[in-house]
């Protein structure tokens, strides 16, 4: 059984997430201290704006602080900008284990406005796989790509896919 002090929210969106967060990073990283939460995530929609005031709140409230984002993913090109239902945008949430994570993490924030943007900042497994150092992936919500596979009983493309993160993530 986990305890209460050893529960770490790995998915969370602050006001950074347009128009899906709204809970601020000071208030977030005081409800986390208050509980004796040891440490927290950063998992904005596509963006990393958050990660450095999150960081000096972490460390000022003594939370460790594990910087992520919940990125928007296509499995065609993040070149393509054809009709959304042709290629659908997946969410995967990386999270940064060491420095060379962290760099991956802002490379492919980076990619995903300057060369996938197609109405949501996307990179493709191409971009991923190329960038995939350093990193931990989770299958994310309901709009994850194994997720979605699952909800439309598409068993064997769900397990192909986690397959494919197993392979690329270890």
């Amino acid at each position: 059984m986990i305890r209460e002090d050893e529960f770490v929210h790995l998915h969370v969106h602050s006001e950074y997430s347009l128009l899906d967060g709204a809970a601020r990073i000071r208030d977030l990283t005081a409800k986390a201290a208050e509980l004796g939460m040891k440490a927290l995530a950063l998992t904005d929609h596509g963006v990393m704006y958050g990660a450095v005031p999150f960081y000096s709140a972490c460390m000022a409230a003594g939370i460790k602080p594990i910087i992520g984002c919940e990125m928007y993913l296509t499995t065609g090109s993040r070149f393509d900008k054809g009709a959304r239902k042709e290629s659908p945008i997946y969410h995967l949430i990386l999270l940064a284990k060491n420095t060379a994570g962290y760099r991956n993490l802002m490379r492919l924030c980076s990619i995903g406005h300057l060369e996938g943007f197609h109405y949501k900042p996307r990179i493709d497994l191409e971009t991923l796989a190329a960038h995939a150092d350093g990193l931990v992936c989770l299958s994310s919500c309901l709009k994850g790509e194994v997720s979605q596979h699952l909800l439309h009983d598409r068993y064997e493309e769900a397990r192909a896919s986690a397959l494919r993160y197993k392979t690329m993530f270890g």
